[in-house]
C-alpha cells in the first residue's frame, strides 16, 4: 500500500502547561491529529534540542523528558510512551549524509514534542524520532537541511516542527487576562508574511534594518528554527496554512503553520 503524502507541520508550543490544558489550543491539536492522514512515524523537529553537529534520534524506545522546573507534579509525571523508529532514523542520515548527520539514542522525546503529541496523538500509537537542531548552523542552512528531507513526505512521514514565532520568556505576563505586547504582535505579523511571499531573506533575518526588533521577539533563536525546517521541507507547488492563531502571556506566539496543497 502506498503512503500517501504527509503535510510540514509547524506546531506552537508555549509553556508546558499547555499539555494539561483544557482550552482551545489543545482542541485545535485534538482536532488535527484525527483531520490528516495517519503517518508512518513523526519526525520533529524541537525548540528543545539543540546540539554541535546534526543528531537524529534512533531510540527503540525514546524516554519522555522533562525537561524543566518549577512546574506542578501533575506535569512531571506524563509519560508519552511512542515507540521510536530506527529505520524512518536511518532513513534521515542517508538523506543527510552530506550534512554528516549522526545517530544517538542520548536523547529522548523533550517536551517540544510531546506536549504537542499528548494532544495530537494521546494513545501514542505513532512512532517518534526527533531531528536536533546543529547550532553551528546558520538559518538560511537550517532551511536549506530541511529541503533534503522532503522525500520522507512522500514516505509516510509527518515533519512537525514546534517551536514559537515569539519567544521572549522575560516578558512574559502571567496575568491570564494578559494582552499580547504590541512588538510581539507586529513580529509576528511581519514572519506570517514572509511566509505568504515566500521572502526568505527576511525569514532568515537577512535584511533586518532594527536587529532590536528581533532581539525582542526572540532573544535567542532555538525556538523560531523549527519553522524553517517546515518551510524548507515544502514544495514550490505548496501554500502556507495557518491553521492556529494565538498570542498566550503577552509574548507568545503560538501561530501554527502546515505546509500542504
Amino acid at each position: 500500500m502506498q503512503n500517501l503524502k504527509m503535510p510540514a507541520m509547524f506546531i506552537g508550543h508555549g509553556s508546558p502547561m499547555n499539555a494539561l490544558a483544557k482550552n482551545n489550543y489543545s482542541k485545535f491539536l485534538n482536532q488535527t491529529g484525527p483531520r490528516i492522514p495517519k503517518p508512518k512515524a513523526i519526525l520533529a523537529v524541537s525548540a528543545h534540542w539543540e546540539t554541535h553537529g546534526t543528531q537524529v534520534l534512533n531510540a527503540i524506545q525514546p524516554k519522555t523528558i522533562h525537561d524543566f522546573g518549577g512546574f506542578p507534579d501533575e506535569l512531571f509525571k506524563i509519560q508519552y510512551p511512542a515507540k521510536g523508529a530506527p529505520e524512518v532514523s536511518s532513513r534521515v542520515v542517508e538523506l543527510l549524509k552530506t550534512d554528516k548527520a549522526q545517530l544517538t539514542a542520548e536523547w529522548g522525546l523533550d517536551h517540544g514534542t510531546w506536549s504537542v503529541l499528548v494532544h495530537m496523538y494521546p494513545t501514542a500509537e505513532i512512532p517518534v524520532l526527533q531531528l536536533s537542531l546543529n547550532r553551528k548552523l546558520k538559518l538560511r542552512e537550517h532551511y536549506e537541511l530541511a529541503q533534503k528531507l522532503i522525500p520522507l513526505r512522500n514516505e509516510g512521514v509527518l515533519i512537525l516542527g514546534s517551536g514559537n514565532i515569539t519567544h521572549n520568556l522575560r516578558a512574559l505576563n502571567w496575568d491570564s487576562n494578559s494582552k499580547a505586547f504590541a512588538w510581539a504582535l507586529q513580529f509576528d505579523e511581519m514572519i506570517k508574511t514572509a511566509i505568504i511571499e515566500k521572502n526568505l531573506p527576511c525569514l532568515f533575518n537577512e535584511i533586518s534594518a532594527d536587529q532590536s526588533f528581533w532581539d525582542q521577539a526572540l532573544p535567542t533563536l532555538e525556538h523560531y528554527i523549527p519553522l524553517l525546517y517546515i518551510l524548507g521541507a515544502a514544495e514550490a507547488s505548496e501554500s502556507p496554512k495557518f491553521i492556529y492563531e494565538e498570542m498566550q502571556m503577552g509574548s507568545l506566539s503560538m501561530r501554527s503553520v502546515e505546509m500542504s496543497n
